[in-house]
């Protein structure tokens, strides 16, 4: 994180993540002495003194870097119910989550580890995210994978591991990198992946079938954008290189409305729909147009599409729409929603909703 970062706590739709104090050592003492929750490595469950000394790091690293391991709150009744976050571990933030066996079931964990991932991905890119997960603890593995982490094929023995036990694999988080020039694979590749997704149904400009050319037009017109220094791409690429997203932020050409961007064209790898990808390059987006000076973010879709309720959780609202305004089938003439949000987090206020 930097010096610009903002108070490293946030909420999710059923969850308060915050700073832990030392009014929290004793539910940290109780959920790592808890056996139900290491049940998958029982040598490992907590003592008074691994506790103290594990709490004591928490503490340290919030008054270090700015960030760390939160106490995760049921946002209705302030109950904590566990622990999760990133923190530093070598050149890279470790994905911690452990909850109370009263809140497993519910996807909690999934829900706070992709708040924790996307948060990583836009104020700490120099770090990638990772998690050592043990092949055998599948629920583990399952929360890893959905918050948008993928398995690396490399496996490391941790230090506290028995004599014959497995070591455990490294999940990791894709990047989102800024994109100023096309080479030629990178226009393959986005050609290929914009070419399925429009074929998946997705809402990236044409109708499903399009031709390949036509797709390859377009991508021409966004780089004789890049090439006027009005447009920026962002690739989000697993840890080995490929490319699963893309989106754009294009600057109007009037100079007096240079502070803001357009969000255009966000596609993930259909394949790979339902792993927190969007919300992650959603995440590297902003990054990225914060780097760019830029104050004001906006977007349209189409409303009923669904894509304004993951817009809204990614901190847009809806501040216009045209009724009538898209036809893209016969009979269709859904409204052209605009929807907007600001860099620096502030609410805007909404005008209607979807």
């Amino acid at each position: 994180m930097t010096a610009e970062t903002p108070t490293f706590e946030t909420e999710t739709t059923r969850l308060r993540l915050r700073r832990p104090t030392e009014v929290d050592r004793g539910f940290h003492a109780t959920v790592h002495s808890d056996p139900r929750l290491f049940a998958h490595a029982p040598h490992v469950l907590g003592t008074p003194a691994s506790n103290a000394a594990f709490f004591d790091a928490i503490l340290d690293h919030w008054s270090t870097h700015g960030f760390g391991y939160w106490v995760a709150e049921n946002r209705e009744t302030g109950m904590p119910l566990g622990w999760v976050g990133v923190q530093r571990r070598g050149e890279h933030l470790n994905l911690y989550y452990r909850f109370v066996t009263e809140a497993h079931g519910r996807g909690l964990a999934r829900e706070a580890a992709r708040a924790a991932v996307a948060l990583a991905t836009e104020w700490a890119p120099e770090h990638r995210v990772q998690a050592l997960v043990k092949d055998h603890n599948a629920a583990s593995v399952r929360t890893a994978e959905s918050a948008g982490l993928v398995r690396t094929g490399e496996q490391v023995v941790l230090s506290d591991d028995q004599p014959d036990e497995p070591p455990s694999s490294v999940f990791e988080a894709p990047s989102v990198d800024r994109v100023e020039l096309l080479d030629a694979v990178t226009r393959l590749d986005l050609l290929d992946l914009w070419t399925r997704v429009n074929d998946a149904g997705g809402a990236v400009g044409f109708l499903p079938g399009a031709p390949a050319e036509s797709v390859a037009a377009a991508i021409g017109t966004h780089e004789e954008q890049m090439a006027a220094g009005n447009a920026v791409g962002g690739a989000l690429r697993l840890p080995d290189g490929r490319l699963v997203g893309w989106a754009w932020w294009v600057r109007t050409p009037n100079p007096l409305l240079h502070h803001g961007r357009w969000l255009y064209r966000v596609m993930v790898d259909p394949d790979r729909q339902g792993r927190g990808f969007g919300r992650l390059l959603m995440a590297g987006m902003h990054r990225l147009a914060r780097e760019d000076g830029v104050e004001l973010l906006q977007l349209g879709v189409r409303s009923g599409s669904g894509a304004s309720r993951f817009y809204a959780q990614c901190g847009y609202v809806e501040v216009g729409r045209i009724p009538g305004a898209i036809r893209v089938a016969a009979g269709d003439d859904r409204d052209d929603v605009t929807m907007a949000r600001r860099v620096d987090g502030r609410p805007l206020r909404p005008h209607g909703g979807d």
